[in-house]
């Protein structure tokens, strides 16, 4: 850190964020050095057996067996929903700073926003925002019968109004029911009621939030909690957790010096996702579902999300328990037949390398270390071209192959079979999970041991002259998650409804039946 040239206050500054001098060298290293490229080896699919495809009777099975086992377990949703939605609104914004009541170009310079206001009454909040209107004085039809459309849309997004553009997306009305309205924090709690509901008729929910966001969400839930516990016959447990500081990641020029800001101060910034390692690794459930916060639906669509969930999570207490019993047999010692039966289940269920035999380590000590593992299960879903990551078979840097979820980002586009097998892919991550994080004696994991730290990805921005660089850790579900026991499974493309842009609220998945 001495190459660095800090100050006192720097090293005070990384003090109060709880960032180890050894943290930040290491930071540094991964500038100068950049992260290896994911080595895929194929894509997972149906017909190479890396997905598994659920037939009628393994619907049925799977969601029995989520109904016997989970009984006696804890179980918990957990849903990453940092942040603000401002990219959510980026076009409005564009138009909002750009647009001068010119009508000549407007449909074909503002397509996005010509829709936008086209189906305006469509919205769930446009009541909200006729009403906001009102009590300024300004009337909604009016506004729009003179096509001043800036105004109407700065009353959507100004913090002085609605605020919608730095609300987080949990908060906003995204579905309409009648005369009533739900925001994404609300579907999250009618789904944990149908699928994630302890033997108590507890549903445990816990939501990731960014710390200036915390007093809205406390206020929301106060305001709906006995509502949904009365209506769905629940007891709410709700929880919230911030990205740790000492996650954040510092951020340097093109020759990996520290940026500073105009006071002189360094510059860190959130480390991505992949820092909700640790507070997932708070949680102390038995069985935990990770679900992006934008992706829910309505009512009349949540049919087949809820049977996925309960299959995908039968599938990983079924696997677990298997997995759970193999272990106390490699405890006690078995035999060279039940020694190739762990062998052969480790080989072919879970698509995990032997290691290579050792004569100075027991073989049940081998396979015991391999099955003592998180074990994980992940819904994909058919690639229909979106952006993002992937199910891949992966050789990591030690040379051992196993499933993953790949970022293109972790990919080199520049090499001809990488982006072969990258174009061959049939699946998408639409980040639909279920965790076991306890091991067979009921102990929690560690998850930060299992975390493979060579596959974080730099990022690089300019900002006037100056090129700014910023290191993402490695994905919740991605290199966070690298060295767990995973199984895939594909789920329909019904299950997978995320809102990006608010357009994408115009969807029939998103509207009244």
């Amino acid at each position: 850190m001495n190459n660095l040239n800090l100050s006192e206050g720097d090293l005070k500054q990384i003090a109060e964020l709880g960032i180890t001098p050894d943290a930040l060298d290491k930071q540094i290293q991964n500038f100068r050095d950049g992260f290896p490229k994911a080595k895929l080896i194929a894509p997972a699919t149906i017909d190479n057996g890396g997905i598994i495809k659920m037939s009628d009777d393994d619907i049925n099975r799977y969601t029995q067996r989520y109904e016997t086992l989970a009984q006696d377990k804890k179980i918990l949703k957990f849903v990453p929903a940092s942040g603000a939605a401002t990219r959510m609104f980026k076009d409005l914004y564009a138009f909002s700073s750009t647009y001068f009541g010119v009508d000549y170009g407007f449909a074909k310079d503002y397509p996005s926003v010509k829709e936008f206001l086209q189906h305006i009454r469509t919205f769930a909040f446009f009541d909200d925002l006729k009403n906001c209107m009102h009590r300024s004085g300004a009337e909604f039809g009016d506004y729009m019968d003179r096509g001043d459309f800036t105004t109407v849309v700065n009353f959507l997004l100004k913090d002085n109004y609605m605020g919608y553009g730095s609300l987080p997306k949990a908060l906003l009305k995204f579905h309409r029911y009648g005369d009533t309205q739900r925001t994404p924090l609300e579907e999250h709690i009618v789904e944990g009621a149908e699928y994630a509901r302890n033997d108590n008729d507890t549903v445990n929910i816990h939501f990731t939030v960014s710390p200036e966001h915390r007093p809205l969400f406390r206020k929301k839930v106060s305001e709906v909690k006995k509502f949904y516990e009365s209506n769905f016959g629940i007891k709410l447990n709700i929880s919230f957790s911030e990205q740790k500081h000492y996650t954040d990641t510092i951020a340097v020029d093109e020759y990996n010096n520290p940026v500073r800001d105009e006071e002189g101060h360094l510059i860190f910034r959130p480390g991505g996702h992949g820092a909700l390692i640790e507070n997932l690794n708070e949680q102390r459930a038995d069985l935990i579902f990770i679900k992006n916060i934008d992706n829910v639906v309505p009512d009349w669509m949540k049919h087949t999300t809820i049977v996925y969930k309960q299959v995908i999570a039968g599938l990983l207490l079924d696997l677990q328990d298997k997995i759970f019993s193999y272990l106390h047999l490699l405890d006690k010692g078995c035999s060279k037949q039940q020694l190739a039966e762990v062998e052969a289940f480790i080989t072919n269920t879970l698509h995990l390398e032997l290691p290579a035999l050792d004569a100075h380590t027991p073989r049940a000590q081998q396979l015991h270390a391999i099955l003592h593992r998180p074990i994980r299960i992940c819904g994909m879903v058919k690639n229909q071209g979106e952006p993002g990551g992937g199910p891949f078979f992966v050789e990591n840097q030690q040379g051992v192959k196993s499933l993953q979820i790949v970022e293109t980002a972790q990919i080199n586009r520049k090499d001809p079979d990488q982006e072969a097998i990258l174009t061959s892919a049939t699946h998408f991550n639409p980040v639909d999970l279920v965790c076991g994080t306890k091991d067979y004696r009921g102990r929690r994991f560690d998850l930060r041991k299992y975390v493979d730290p060579a596959t974080g990805f730099i990022s690089k921005k300019t900002k006037g002259a100056t090129v700014v660089k910023s290191q993402e850790l490695p994905g919740l579900w991605n290199g966070a998650m690298a060295n767990w026991i995973t199984l895939f499974v594909e789920v329909p493309l019904a299950t997978f409804n995320p809102v990006k842009t608010v357009n994408d609220l115009l969807r029939k998945e998103h509207l009244e039946a």
